[in-house]
């Protein structure tokens, strides 16, 4: 049954939401939540019938099947590429447009992962069905963010008035980009930037926090932002995007790690948040900490995409 339309047509980027809108979206996976968590047998049927492609011009692991068990979970078919950019029609030289138009034929909707920024707006700019961003290059990760965000209130009990520690590839990390968007809609939050000088967070997100009255600064002291953050945000440093200067790549990596010693002088509410994968950035004797949330970040990853799933093919 189609509910009220659902304010979005195609997610594509942090901005499109407001405060009113997250949380009736973070409303709709919780209810997703108990579906998973077993009062409906771990699944629905309210998509029977629907069909969601997913096209990944970029490795994902957590994305793309976090995003095709939703689908699953909710009754509905997936129609799957994997590595698009080389084994699709794009490696004979079509352009996207050409494969959303086409690729709308077969599905209800489209989660795109792509190289470039921006790709996923060139694609809804020609689909008649809802596109999700699952990630254009370093532009935005809406959907991650969304699910950050979830997990942020989740964690700490509240989104007004947090410090919030970001780590690492601040440059290209997508993540921290649309997070940044996020997080500005909700009062008295303050950021710290921390990260190598190779990859410092770019000035159009300090600008619009800026401009939306959010304090940040900039740190090198990563022991001392993680004495005062709620939140610290961890991000690996992001070796293909570097291309060949590996040298600049090698510079930043190892730089800034959460070990034993920064969670020790992290306050009792505080958490750990890391989209994944990682490599060393976080260091496994962590993990054990109950304030190491990132495992448990991913797990709602499920639940807040399975809600936006429902909402865009069936509204409220």
């Amino acid at each position: 049954m189609l509910g009220r339309k659902f304010e979005v047509e195609h997610v594509l980027e942090a901005q499109q939401f407001d405060r009113e809108l997250l949380e009736g979206i973070f409303g709709v996976a919780k209810e997703m939540e108990a579906i998973v968590e077993g009062r409906s047998g771990g699944g629905s049927t309210m998509l029977k019938g629907y069909l969601m492609a997913t096209l990944f011009y970029e490795p994902s692991t957590r994305t793309r099947l976090s995003f095709e068990s939703a689908m699953k979970r909710l009754g509905g078919e997936v129609l799957t590429t994997e590595n698009a950019r080389e084994f699709s029609s794009a490696a004979k030289g079509e352009t996207l447009e050409d494969t959303i138009r086409t690729v709308e034929g077969y599905s209800d909707i489209i989660v795109m992962r792509h190289f470039e920024s921006g790709a996923a707006k060139q694609a809804a700019a020609v689909s008649s069905i809802p596109v999700i961003n699952a990630g254009d290059g370093p532009g935005q990760h809406p959907t991650q963010a969304l699910l950050d965000v979830y997990t942020i209130q989740r964690e700490t009990g509240r989104l007004d008035g947090i410090k919030v520690g970001l780590v690492g590839d601040l440059a290209n990390g997508r993540t921290v980009r649309s997070l940044a968007y996020l997080l500005a809609k909700y009062d008295g939050v303050k950021f710290y930037f921390v990260s190598p000088d190779v990859v410092k967070m770019k000035d159009d997100i300090k600008e619009y926090l800026t401009s939306k009255n959010i304090e940040w600064e900039e740190s090198k002291d990563l022991m001392e932002v993680a004495s005062k953050c709620d939140v610290i945000y961890q991000t690996r440093i992001q070796r293909e995007r570097f291309g060949d200067k590996i040298e600049l790549y090698n510079q930043a990596r190892g730089k800034y790690i959460v070990d034993r010693k920064v969670v020790d002088v992290l306050q009792s509410h505080a958490v750990v948040l890391h989209p994944l994968p990682r490599l060393d950035e976080i260091t496994t004797e962590v993990d054990v900490d109950p304030r190491a949330a990132y495992f448990r970040q991913a797990k709602n990853g499920l639940f807040i995409r399975m809600a936006l799933l429902k909402l865009l093919l069936l509204g409220w």
